[in-house]
């Protein structure tokens, strides 16, 4: 929830196929709520982010996810929207990374948990080769203490197999894989369908 350039053009929001808030108005929306248009709702985000992936950049075409979300919940979690909530706010799903810990890199097909974090500084946004910003469950509970994150609770899971790609098992040392602090790695993750991969920083 952070926008690299003070961006004031609604205009540079995202389009949808569906007819909840987006484009021109979701953009004039997120400027009165933030000051800004967030990168996270940008059509060309001035940050690297794992989906929508740069092959395929529309809204939601990650692998298994959905193409929009309720972002009411999020605004009263920021003091931007009543709270509780009194309506649904339904807007193309936002641009974002995963992160998984070294312990889960190399993993069986499995049910995971998804635990929506919103990234307040620039600074924490991880790098596009994993070597800075939060690239650990534990650095992401760090920047939550610190006030930097907001986690906004989600019932959501996500089911897929990981494995680290063949370039990062080249480039690490494969007998230093800690649970903690984060070795930065890319993970190539496959869902249930063989066609469909999608790539995860961790």
């Amino acid at each position: 929830m952070f926008s690299v350039d003070n961006d004031q053009n609604p205009a540079d929001a995202m389009s949808c196929p569906n007819g909840e808030l987006c484009g021109s108005p979701l953009g004039t929306a997120l400027i009165k709520a933030f000051g800004f248009l967030p990168e996270a709702w940008k059509t060309h985000p001035l940050v690297a982010t794992q989906c929508p992936d740069p092959s395929n950049p529309v809204p939601g075409t990650c692998t298994m996810h959905a193409s929009s979300v309720d972002l009411s919940v999020t605004l009263a979690a920021l003091g931007k929207a009543p709270n509780p909530p009194t309506g649904n706010i339904f807007v193309p799903a936002p641009n974002h990374s995963h992160v998984i810990d070294n312990s889960r890199v190399n993993a069986l097909p499995i049910w995971w948990e998804v635990r929506p974090v919103l990234i307040m500084n620039q600074s924490d946004w991880p790098s596009a080769d994993g070597s800075s910003g939060i690239t650990s469950s534990m650095a992401m509970d760090d920047a939550e203490a610190a006030g930097r994150a907001i986690e906004v609770g989600s019932n959501f899971f996500l089911f897929f197999s990981s494995e680290m790609s063949a370039t990062a098992m080249a480039s690490h040392n494969m007998n230093a894989m800690p649970a903690g602090p984060t070795q930065p790695s890319q993970t190539t993750v496959t869902s249930t369908s063989a066609a469909s991969r999608a790539h995860l920083r961790k």
